[in-house]
Parts: structure tokens; C-alpha cells; sequence
């Protein structure tokens, strides 16, 4: 089994901030071979092109007079223009790739330069709602949630079917997306018709990014449109889940085809069931950023192996704020090695690696350009060049429980020990303290075969190691006293090598 490790990329801001330093036009039809050689040599298996779809007028212009969306363009690129704002990339027009970018031909090649080199390629696709410049709007208005007369969360549009008010796209707990219309998910027409579209993705990528998933489980949409009735027919027309049918649609046709679904409020054990390989798992992220490492060690301690397996783990993404804005150093790296290393999708954001502090929003087409944080830089590069060595995401990997180290000590709960591996392929454990302060533990042993002889200890991010007796690990497990947010990769093999004097890690 393969745990992905996928990096998103805003394509708009990159292919602009690479067309400026090559002094060139860069799109994907000529994106340089040593962009992607890097990709590789990282470990990359899929990049995800955030962005890619084509928007429209009039979506563009409600982020242009939106007065706080202005405030945090002035925030994050300051003296931008008119220019710099290509309006959301979720308000989407058409799933076609604008010229600019390169368009679909370019898209393909790139796609095909990816799977060459054995990496897959993933887009969005955005099933809530569509752009004010869709064509449905006009042309099937019927397909979307409606208002009987004016209303707050409605826009007014003339349609082939006379004038309507539409609702806009929404989260339940959030204002309306007011660059966007809101689909009807109640009725069989749309489900057809999104299934159709989600297909014309899936024709152009390996997997898909699927936003705010959870919003069409039917409950959810139920509850969140009541007051809006259906528009020419009485109650509902259908009752199945529509990624359910979707995904297994779409699978009959790509058995191997990747879904990732955006998904909050504990309901993405529901999406895995209705086929999502992977779901969103922001509770990691917020233990981390808000340094509560103890939350984090029990919730993936506790909760089914599975469910982590089918996470998708980070640090940050285009809607979170940048992580190197928020930790130290030292809490950045251990944060780093802690998502890197769990079973899942591990995702990286384009910027993260180099040390970024500013969110850009997504209405952006430029960012600004921030000098590169040597040290983040190197602590990246290490450690993927670390878990690419030791398999790390690769077979089954297994989240170890550490026992206090002696009564009235909780500091175990701090550190985060995987075990990844195999007696044939080498075993590899990652270990991280994800606190301020020294922590102690015993690591249980018995997940590691009975060997004859010691077992050999070796650090891929520090020059330590350490020799300990079989016998003794496998009757105590293995002592642990770590430093502040200290971040280790061991590597374990046995061997007959005498003892040590010091065979209990001090690291």
C-alpha cells in the first residue's frame, strides 16, 4: 500500500512567480523538466493544480467589491491591481483551462510529463455550486436552489425561463459565497448533470480535490435549505447519496481514480464509506498549530487505524494560514515530521517548504514574493530525503502507544512514535516530541519481531545511535527521554554488535 505525498500548487501564482523569475511565459505546456525532476527526487507521488479552472466576469467583479476581500488583498500584496484579481478559482465557469494558463492541450501534457514519471495529477472538482458566469444559470436555472421572491442569500437573474432568484452557494455557518449560485442536490436532474461534469474532470487528471464535500450528504443539505422548496416539483426526487453513485460511476471507468474530499464535522468517516479514498483531517492540523500535542497522540491513538489510514493530513493548504507564520522552527519541523510520518495522504503546500508567511486568497492571480527561509528550506529537504530512504509511507504503517516512563509522569502522551515496516523490506520508526519540555516514555516492543542478539538504532536526522539488547526490549519496550520538539527517524536492524555503555536514548 502507497500513502500518498502530495503537493498543491496555486497554478495561477506559480506559473506567474516562475514566468517573472525565467523572464519568460511559463505555462503548463512548458513547465522546465527540472520542476518536475525536483518534484521526484522529493518523493512527490501526485500534485494537486489548485486553480486551474476557468472563472468569469462577473464572478470576478463581486471579489473586486467585496470591501473585506479587498482589505486582505491590501494585506497580502500590497499595491495590487485590478489585474491581479482573476476572481475565485471556486467560482467556477467552465471545467476548461483557460488559454493563459495553457489550456487543455497544455494541461495534458503536463499530465502526461507527471504520469511519466510515475506521479499523478489532481485537479479540483467543486460540487456545491457554480460561478454567476456558468451556463446553467441561464440555461437550466431550474438546477439550482431558488427563492421565491427577494432574499439576502438570492441574486436576480433573467433566465430562459423567465426572471428567478437564485441563492448563492453556502456553508450553513458561513455568509453566502456571493460570486457563486447554489445547486439543488434534491433533485435527479443535478445529480446527472454534476456526474456528467465530474466525469469531463476525471477524463483530464488521476484524482480530484473534492470542495467542501460533506455539504451534498443529504442531511446536511436538507437541513441547511428547508426553507428554500424545491422549485416546480413537490418534495424530493431522490433519496440516494450523490457521491455514492458518482464516485462508483466513475470507478467503473478508472478502477484506480483518487478522491479527496474537503470535509468537516466529524462526518468524514461518512464520505470514506460513500467511496472517498481519503478525507480531510483538520483536528491534526489544529492540535498542531495550537500546540496541544496531547489532543493529537490520543485522537490517533484512539480512533480506527482506517480512518487514519484514509486522512489526508497537513500542516496547512490555500485556506489555512501559513504554518511558519505561526510556529518556531523547532515546533515547525517536529509538526512537519508528525504529519509526514502518519499513515494517509501526507500534503504539502506550495510555499510551505520555503519557509512562506503570507496567505495569499485564492481571488489572487500574484503574490508577493518572499524571500526563502534557509533553515525551513533544509529541514524539509531532509526530511523527505529521510523518509524517502526509509519507506516512510510505503506498506502498513502502525501508531505505537508509549507508556509513562514511571507514575506521575504524563509527558508520554507528548511524543508521537510510528512504526513502518517490515521483517523483508527494514522497519523504520518515526518518533517526535511534540512539546516544549523534555518527555519521557516506554515504547511498547512487541509489534517488532523476537530476534537473537541487539537491535541497531539509527538516526536519519542526527549522527546518533544507539545499540540495545533483544531481550530487554522486548520484556520493557524501548526507554525514550526526548528534547523539546525534538524530531528523529530511527532506523532499526538486528545484529550481533556488542553493548554500548549508554543504551538508553537521551535524544
Amino acid at each position: 500500500m502507497t500513502h500518498p505525498l502530495l503537493l498543491e500548487i496555486n497554478i495561477r501564482c506559480w506559473l506567474a512567480a516562475l514566468s517573472a523569475s525565467s523572464g519568460r511565459s511559463v505555462t503548463l505546456a512548458n513547465v522546465p523538466e527540472a520542476v518536475i525532476s525536483d518534484w521526484v527526487r522529493s518523493g512527490f507521488t501526485h500534485v494537486w493544480l489548485m486553480g486551474v479552472w476557468t472563472t468569469g466576469p462577473l464572478s470576478r467583479q463581486r471579489a473586486l467589491s467585496h470591501a473585506a476581500l479587498r482589505h486582505e488583498f491590501d494585506l497580502a500584496l500590497p499595491g495590487w491591481t485590478e489585474e491581479d484579481v482573476p476572481g475565485s478559482p471556486y467560482a467556477i465557469a467552465s471545467y476548461e483551462v483557460p488559454a493563459a494558463l495553457g489550456g487543455d492541450a497544455g494541461l495534458g501534457s503536463l499530465r502526461g510529463r507527471l504520469n511519466e514519471h510515475g506521479m499523478g495529477l489532481v485537479l479540483d472538482f467543486v460540487p456545491n455550486h457554480v460561478g454567476l458566469d456558468h451556463p446553467w444559470i441561464e440555461a437550466h436555472p431550474e438546477r439550482f436552489v431558488q427563492s421565491p421572491a427577494e432574499h439576502p442569500f438570492a441574486f436576480h437573474r433573467h433566465t430562459r425561463q423567465g426572471a428567478r432568484w437564485i441563492v448563492h452557494g453556502k456553508d450553513p455557518h458561513f455568509d453566502p459565497w456571493d460570486d457563486t449560485a447554489q445547486l439543488d442536490y434534491r433533485r435527479s436532474d443535478v445529480h446527472a448533470a454534476m456526474t456528467g461534469e465530474l466525469r469531463r474532470v476525471a477524463g483530464k487528471c488521476d484524482g480530484v480535490r473534492c470542495d467542501m464535500a460533506m455539504l451534498l450528504l443529504n442531511e446536511v443539505f436538507d437541513r441547511g435549505w428547508k426553507e428554500f422548496p424545491l422549485s416546480g416539483t413537490e418534495g424530493r426526487r431522490v433519496d440516494t447519496e450523490f457521491w455514492g453513485t458518482a464516485i462508483s460511476s466513475i470507478r467503473n471507468e478508472r478502477p484506480g481514480f483518487l478522491f479527496l474530499a474537503e470535509a468537516y464535522w466529524n462526518l468524514e468517516q461518512r464520505l470514506q464509506e460513500l467511496g472517498f479514498d481519503f478525507t480531510y483531517d483538520k483536528r491534526i492540523t489544529d492540535a498542531l498549530l495550537q500546540r496541544r500535542p496531547q489532543e493529537l497522540t490520543q485522537l490517533v491513538q484512539t480512533q480506527p487505524a482506517d480512518i487514519t489510514s484514509r486522512s489526508a493530513h497537513f500542516l496547512e493548504n490555500h485556506d489555512e494560514t501559513r504554518v511558519a507564520s505561526v510556529l518556531s522552527l523547532p515546533e515547525h519541523r517536529a509538526a512537519a515530521l508528525a504529519v509526514l510520518a502518519l499513515p494517509g495522504m501526507r500534503l504539502i503546500h506550495d510555499g510551505q517548504m520555503c519557509g512562506a508567511r503570507i496567505r495569499t486568497p485564492v481571488q489572487l492571480g500574484v503574490r508577493l514574493g518572499e524571500p526563502t527561509d534557509p533553515a525551513v528550506q533544509e529541514c524539509y529537504a531532509q526530511l523527505l530525503r529521510a523518509l524517502k530512504s526509509a519507506r516512510i509511507g510505503q506498506g502498513v504503517g502502525q501508531i505505537l502507544r508509549p507508556q509513562p516512563a514511571w507514575a506521575d509522569n504524563p509527558t508520554a502522551g507528548n511524543i508521537l512514535v510510528v512504526a513502518w515496516g517490515h521483517p523483508s523490506t527494514g522497519f523504520a520508526w518515526p518518533i517526535v516530541n511534540l512539546a516544549g519540555h523534555r518527555s519521557q516514555c516506554y515504547v511498547p516492543w512487541n509489534s517488532m519481531p523476537s530476534v537473537k542478539g541487539n537491535w541497531h538504532l539509527t538516526d536519519l536526522l542526527s549522527p546518533e545511535r544507539w545499540v540495545r539488547s533483544s531481550s530487554e526490549l522486548q520484556q520493557s519496550g524501548l526507554y525514550l527521554d526526548v528534547a523539546p520538539h525534538a524530531a528523529h527517524l530511527f532506523l532499526l536492524h538486528s545484529g550481533a554488535e556488542p553493548l554500548r555503555e549508554s543504551t538508553s536514548p537521551r535524544i
